[in-house]
């Protein structure tokens, strides 16, 4: 069996961060999102078919020609036309029955494994209390009777996961598939043509986690989720490969890995990875979900809480970064601070394409792109990007958003 991989958008709504890599490949709990969903799917599938378009070297590059022993195709979707539309390009690649699914998304593996053992064609589904604004499903005896796209009435409370397992049948629907409003491709509509044909296609029922990773904080939230899995099944609370000096303090799940340092007086309260080339300390303070990525250089009082903190960036003194994301090569000066709660204790509001949406977190801090530079004693106040390359004065305040190079 095949597993045809979505991995080709552009990630707009992740800007700044999917300015400088495409956004299967961003990094959440010490792997990126690609090679989460492409793990979970070791021992069930036979080869990968990727479907890329932006940035598709980078995939290439970071995936090769197998994963963990895999064979691994790819396909290029050079227009995004929608998901029936990617799904089509595979045509003349993959044979026989085959699972799809998003290089973006944050689910259990064993919705995966149920989706292999269907028999034709299957969709995964679970239940919401709102069903309005996602594409509903209709279903009888396990069976997928009719979809719905975001109805203003929903006949149920199933929602579309976005996963799928189909037979080859799937792409003669796919050709009947007509472009929708928004000028896609939906393969929705192509599986209600597979319905029209008598073709049933089976409704998988799915209760644990889904996430799909649109939008900055939710690529936080799939590292406290991916993070939480730390010293479970099993696993040893701590696996310390690095460097750890006397004097440092580890508590709960904590990864530090081959070639990264904890220096004497840190304090690193789990569930936290250190990367490799990391060095971390001395005397500053690490916790809550976080990932120090590799070649991070973290230093003598700071604290890094719930954060992630791409390759080669540097903190080196006397700051604090709460709830954030920063891109890779980012120079934070000494004494820059964020905010990452809001004083009418509201849930912080972000923009995203340029509007400005409620994340409907109370505490979320800065996002930041690659090579960015602050000055000394900069604050950085809750829900603020900063573009890439972008830089701030000695002393300054950043209350909104500023573009970079």
């Amino acid at each position: 069996m095949d597993a045809v991989i979505m991995a080709a958008g552009k990630g707009t709504r992740m800007r700044p961060l999917t300015e400088t890599r495409p956004k299967p490949l961003l990094p959440v709990g010490g792997t990126t999102l690609l090679e989460r969903v492409l793990s979970q799917c070791v021992g069930l599938v036979d080869r990968f078919v990727l479907v890329v378009g932006y940035e598709r070297e980078s995939i290439e590059a970071a995936i090769g020609d197998t994963f963990e022993g895999i064979p691994v195709a790819y396909v290029e979707q050079a227009e995004r036309l929608g998901t029936a539309h990617a799904i089509g390009q595979t045509e003349d690649v993959v044979s026989g029955p085959f699972l799809v699914l998003n290089g973006d998304v944050v689910v259990d593996r064993d919705v995966i494994e149920q989706l292999a053992a269907a028999e034709g064609h299957a969709i995964a589904v679970t239940t919401v209390e709102d069903p309005s604004s996602y594409g509903v499903v209709d279903t009888e005896d396990d069976e997928v009777t009719a979809l719905y796209e975001k109805p203003d009435d929903p006949p149920s409370n199933q929602i579309n996961v976005g996963l799928y397992a189909f037979r080859p049948s799937v792409f003669d629907a796919i050709d009947r598939t007509e472009s929708s409003e928004r000028g896609e491709y939906e393969i929705t509509e192509s599986i209600e043509h597979l319905l029209t044909a008598g073709e049933r296609v089976a409704a998988v029922e799915y209760d644990g986690t889904w996430l799909d990773v649109g939008r900055p904080w939710e690529l936080l939230a799939a590292n406290e989720i991916l993070l939480s899995e730390l010293g479970g099944s099993g696993e040893p609370a701590q696996r310390l490969d690095g460097t750890v000096e006397d004097g440092a303090t580890l508590n709960g799940p904590v990864i530090v890995e081959e070639g990264a340092r904890v220096r004497s007086g840190a304090y690193i309260d789990g569930p936290v990875i250190v990367q490799s080339g990391a060095d971390v300390g001395p005397n500053c303070y690490v916790r809550g979900a976080t990932v120090v990525g590799e070649d991070v250089r973290i230093g003598n009082a700071v604290e890094v809480k719930n954060s992630i903190v791409m390759a080669d960036t540097a903190i080196g003194h006397l700051s604090y970064v709460g709830d954030s994301i920063l891109g890779e090569a980012v120079n934070f000066g000494a004494g820059t601070i964020v905010a990452n709660l809001r004083h009418d204790g509201e849930s912080v509001r972000m923009t995203v394409k340029g509007d400005r949406v409620d994340t409907t977190r109370r505490k979320l801090g800065v996002v930041v792109g690659d090579r960015t530079k602050t000055g000394i004693d900069t604050s950085l106040n809750a829900g603020v990007i900063l573009g890439v390359g972008a830089r701030t004065g000695v002393g300054e305040a950043v209350t909104r958003d500023r573009d970079g190079e």
